[in-house]
């Protein structure tokens, strides 16, 4: 069931943008951080036209009203991922989407999905990959005892947090370090980190070479 909120049309200015959804399921912190970097001309090219939630309660629905954004809330609970996911598409389709942001989006996409949109969709992730895939990222390199780690936004492709790597960000690892302590650092570096690979990859100044994603100049 899709529950939409329209946001109050704006009037068009400059050259046509890329149109972005971004995908999400809890408190949208990085949607929040990449609209606001959009709106401040920081991300140039780019304008969202729908965040879509798989969550009803998640907060980043209301801090994408906040802004102005269209939303729309596509529950997955009982449901299979074909049908959620063709509901999602649906969505898409309907505003034409160009580019895709996963943002704290917790369901793995369907490699047909994958597939309708491959190179167009973005992904970031709190480790710096191939190291500590999937859940639990700040956990595993504590486990670990690495004493360097960072986040990477990454090309979507069939694997978990797989995909050509767009872009990543380095921290130290404090011997005080918790789970808790880390991911509030490693976030702050997230939001600028997924601002400047979008602003990348809406550029199309680049080229994908094997896993690699190269600037063109």
């Amino acid at each position: 069931m899709i529950n939409a909120h329209e946001a109050i049309p704006k009037r068009r200015q400059g050259a046509a943008r890329q149109k972005l959804a971004v995908l999400i399921s809890g408190r949208g912190s990085n949607l929040a951080a990449l609209a606001d970097a959009i709106s401040s001309g920081s991300v140039p090219h780019v304008k969202i036209k729908i965040v879509i939630s798989d969550q009803v309660n998640a907060a980043g629905v209301e801090l994408a009203r906040e802004r102005g954004l269209t939303t729309a809330v596509i529950q997955r609970r009982g449901r299979s991922r074909e049908e959620h996911e063709a509901e999602i598409l649906h969505e898409l389709d309907r505003y034409e989407i160009d580019l895709i942001c996963l943002a704290g989006f917790m369901r793995l996409l369907s490699p047909g999905f994958v597939a309708r949109y491959r190179g167009r969709i973005l992904n970031i992730h709190p480790s710096l990959l191939p190291a500590f895939p999937g859940l639990d990222a700040q956990k595993q390199a504590l486990e670990h005892g690495v004493k360097w780690t960072g986040c990477t936004v990454h090309l979507v492709d069939d694997t978990l947090d797989g995909g050509p790597i767009i872009a990543q960000r380095v921290i130290p690892v404090r011997d005080e370090d918790t789970e808790e302590t880390l991911a509030a650092r490693l976030l702050q570096e997230e939001h600028k980190l997924y601002a400047e690979a979008v602003a990348l990859i809406a550029s199309r100044d680049y080229r994908v070479v094997g896993r690699r994603v190269l600037r063109k100049n």
